[in-house]
């Protein structure tokens, strides 16, 4: 099994760490997280990539061990203006994006910014519209109204992420608390995550900011698969279909028994589709 590398650049003022796993010489993979979450959650695809493929894997600004933003500015622009950075900063000039939520957001709006860049792009349940009108965006402002600013225990961490997530699997619960908390030095536990500036831009508005979505599937201009958890309550079928007919680059499907975190809920059929579509539009 490889084993990531961890590493850390400056961008726009601020530390961005990053993982890389696999070979320096085989084809690139962006891999990029959601908003609650941290580049370990991609480990297992990740790995199983990893053979065939560099993978790079950053925590987005306030999450993980990249540095938090003190102006809170945790909007799809910011992201992308970091991702610029990071991979030129790398060396990429061609590679492939992956993902989920707001992550798929992010790499939705770079795709359509940089067509020459991105040779394939795979998002994860999410689409237009999926922040501001769906029944999982109400859900997850929700949650975050109701996010403690800490807690007395890891069995408090766990019992939360169980709460938040009732599906979630023991591999996934046992990555979100080794990934999301860390000690607070008084026997409590604090959030690695600046969650407190997230749920501030999330209540904001559309998390995308003026990014339009719509205009960003339009603009795709390459092969690009749109990944929706069977369960999910945050990607409708509706919207799936109504991208596919509006860009002939787009196709989707479901993967069975996941929710939102489809790659943690079933990451067998994730990556069956994934490594997939990934194959078919190798050079």
């Amino acid at each position: 099994m490889t084993e990531p590398t961890s590493h850390q650049i400056v961008i726009n003022g601020l530390t961005c760490r990053y993982l890389r796993w696999g070979e320096d010489r085989r084809p690139a993979v962006l891999m990029l997280h959601g908003l609650r979450s941290y580049a370990q959650t991609w480990d297992t695809v990740a790995r199983a990539l990893s053979g065939t493929h560099a993978v790079i894997a950053p925590d987005f600004r306030g999450r993980g061990e990249s540095s938090w933003d003190p102006g809170r500015d945790y909007f799809t622009n910011a992201y992308v203006e970091d991702m610029e950075k990071l991979v030129a900063s790398l060396g990429l000039t061609r590679f492939a994006v992956i993902g989920h939520s707001m992550g798929g957001t992010v790499g939705y709006a770079f795709a359509a910014r940089h067509p020459d860049q991105v040779s394939a792009l795979v998002v994860e349940d999410i689409g237009p519209g999926s922040s501001t009108a769906t029944a999982g965006a109400d859900r997850i402002l929700r949650e975050l109204r109701g996010t403690p600013l800490g807690f007395d225990s890891l069995a408090a961490v766990r019992a939360y992420w169980r709460d938040t997530r009732p599906g979630i699997t023991d591999d996934a619960l046992k990555s979100r608390i080794e990934h999301t908390v860390r000690p607070a030095g008084d026997g409590r536990w604090e959030w690695k995550l600046d969650m407190a500036g997230i749920a501030a831009a999330r209540r904001s508005g559309d998390p995308a900011g003026p990014v339009d979505l719509w205009d960003c599937v339009a603009a795709l201009r390459c092969p690009t698969l749109v990944l929706r958890g069977a369960r999910s309550d945050f990607l409708p079928v509706s919207v799936c279909r109504e991208m596919a007919d509006r860009q002939p680059l787009l196709r989707w499907a479901e993967v069975p028994d996941a929710g939102h975190y489809a790659h943690d809920d079933n990451p067998a059929e994730f990556l069956r589709l994934v490594t997939g579509f990934l194959t078919g539009v190798s050079p």
